[in-house]
């Protein structure tokens, strides 16, 4: 009997300890930082105005960033692009997140170069790779002109993360005093009432994902599915609406062209306008408020209602984001 009630007590300790390690690594980011509810609770709504804004962007992995930094860019009335950083990726269309990275940092330059637009002292490499641990940011030019713009900033920075945000969270961890100067409006993760957080800019690099949700960084959240999922639309739509307007329309016509071999009955989500269109009009992408999640080591989310607040986008209104898109495009000289 007294052996059954050792192993009993052995196996409650090794229960717990291992609880304890769990919780420990799922929220090691959280510890260094503040609980900001009362003090950003202000910096969670969205002003009038122009707003000055950096750009994240892992620009080649796709062909959305591409959308959405010229998106940006016509938008002068509510979007004061101060910088573009070139985010890291890792897909078939990179060997490594290095790589991914330079191919972004080469995209955006020609972007500006098709646009005609001066860029020097405007764009900015950034990480060479993802967050390998907990706390370790990882140093790149893009993080580093980061933390120099933001302790600089007379007003709230706002960072448009449209990748991984590998380079925002190592600027925080670099310099946690940032997090009082910006607001990061992040593409990234699922739905709150999704069974998992899991999308390609969150699972790139959880650590820095996480370090967004646990730093009380002042945080607006897009959700691909089952928000920006409804940014469809299709090659007769582009063709239409850009195609022969100017050299950037047909630049994007081509490069959605050339995305599928196969056009029937197909549609392409473009994400990252989302983002740019949440800058331009909020109403356009309804919002709550809400505690942010702990997001774990397996991707999911848990909750906590005692941690800071964030924003969360909840839906999209598809038409009037495209209609602003196509005018601006079309209309460009």
């Amino acid at each position: 009997m007294k052996n059954n009630k050792k192993s009993q007590v052995t196996a409650s300790i090794i229960y717990i300890c291992i609880t304890l390690l769990f919780l420990s690594n799922n929220l090691a980011a959280q510890t260094k930082f503040p609980n900001n509810n009362s003090e950003f609770s202000t910096t969670l709504e969205l002003p009038a105005g122009i707003k000055n804004v950096i750009i994240d962007t892992d620009t080649y992995n796709e062909i959305d960033d591409q959308f959405a930094l010229i998106y940006a860019l016509l938008s002068p009335e509510s979007i004061k692009v101060n910088a573009v950083y070139a985010a890291p990726f890792f897909n078939n269309l990179s060997s490594s997140a290095g790589d991914g990275m330079n191919k972004s940092y080469e995209e955006i330059v020609r972007i500006f170069d098709k646009m005609k637009k001066e860029h020097k002292d405007l764009i900015f490499k950034g990480s060479n790779a993802f967050m390998q641990k907990p706390n370790q940011p990882v140093e790149s030019d893009a993080a580093r002109d980061l933390v120099k713009r933001a302790l600089e900033a007379e007003g709230p920075l706002y960072v448009l993360a449209l990748g991984a945000p590998t380079n925002i969270a190592s600027a925080i961890l670099m310099e946690p005093k940032i997090i009082h100067k910006i607001v990061v409006v992040w593409l990234g993760g699922k739905g709150l009432n999704w069974n998992t957080a899991s999308e390609f800019n969150l699972m790139q690099d959880i650590y820095s994902s996480q370090t967004l949700f646990n730093s009380g960084v002042p945080l607006i959240q897009i959700p691909t599915e089952p928000v920006t999922s409804h940014l469809l639309t299709n090659l007769l739509e582009i063709e239409h609406y850009l195609g022969g307007k100017n050299e950037i329309g047909d630049y994007l016509v081509g490069i959605f062209r050339n995305y599928n071999n196969d056009h029937f009955a197909w549609s392409k989500e473009i994400w990252d306008i989302s983002v740019i269109a949440y800058m331009i009009n909020h109403t356009w992408v309804p919002t709550e408020v809400r505690s942010t999640p702990i997001l774990t080591n397996e991707m999911t989310y848990s909750f906590d209602n005692s941690r800071p607040l964030y924003r969360v986008a909840t839906f999209i209104h598809r038409n009037k984001v495209f209609a602003d898109l196509f005018v601006k495009i079309a209309a460009y000289k």
